[in-house]
């Protein structure tokens, strides 16, 4: 169970501090507080109202938790982006990827929260989410629930581990696959950003990759540009 040890002015900014003892690993949240209260809950714990009127500079706030391996999802983008491009992976516009779809049988897998994919999603697109709401109650999902609650977020997310499994049931390893998420992300480099630009699509499209799968494609400009663009679209609403 996550410990709240202590609560302590930081920095400029209330800095949400998650350190974990058992790894010496810390997380740092940022965020700008509007409010002069806040209200902390957690599992194990009453709930507790702090003044923040009376910390003139920020917030800490340490809890004691494991946090879970490294998974290949969590590798730093360079390593990712690299890997992409040594095998092969290719961007297409929203235009080209339906063409392939028509055409030469490329499916598109929309890796997108299984709600949103429900909202619209490309005809015959396949869904494997690659993140998923924290399902679990260990001590670093705790602390999770309590960093993404601080900010008012209370759906966070966490890596789906099923997420080859389930694709492995859906497509096999020779599967033409394009795969989308909302917004794309890109590998391409630009002024701003030197080494492209991550997102969930680029992330699983790494994963499918190394897992075996050949032909991966990746969905430029996300299905956000496909609806904006009119394309074809279904709803499961």
């Amino acid at each position: 169970m996550a410990v709240l040890t202590s609560v302590t002015p930081h920095s400029s900014t209330y800095n949400l501090h998650l350190k974990f003892h058992s790894t010496h690993f810390g997380v740092y949240l940022n965020s700008t507080i509007e409010t002069n209260t806040c209200r902390l809950k957690q599992v194990g714990f009453p709930s507790r109202r702090l003044s923040l009127n009376s910390l003139h500079s920020g917030l800490r706030i340490r809890a004691a938790a494991t946090k879970p391996a490294k998974s290949p999802a969590e590798e730093d983008w360079k390593i990712k982006r690299e890997v992409l491009l040594q095998n092969k992976v290719r961007s297409v516009d929203v235009k080209e990827a339906l063409r392939l779809q028509k055409e030469n049988n490329f499916v598109i897998l929309d890796v997108r929260p299984e709600a949103e994919f429900k909202e619209g999603h490309p005809p015959g697109a396949i869904n494997v989410q690659i993140y998923r709401l924290i399902k679990e109650w260990t001590a670093w999902d705790i602390a999770r629930r309590a960093a993404f609650a601080f900010f008012g977020i209370f759906a966070g997310t966490e890596e789906n581990p099923e997420f080859i499994q389930l694709v492995e049931s859906k497509l096999d390893k020779s599967s033409k696959i394009i795969v989308a998420c909302t917004s794309g992300g890109t590998m391409r480099p630009s002024q701003n950003l030197p080494e492209g630009q991550q997102s969930r699509s680029l992330i699983a499209a790494y994963l499918l990759v190394l897992n075996g799968y050949k032909n991966v494609f990746h969905l430029e400009g996300g299905l956000y540009t496909w609806f904006k663009e009119g394309l074809p679209a279904d709803s499961d609403v």
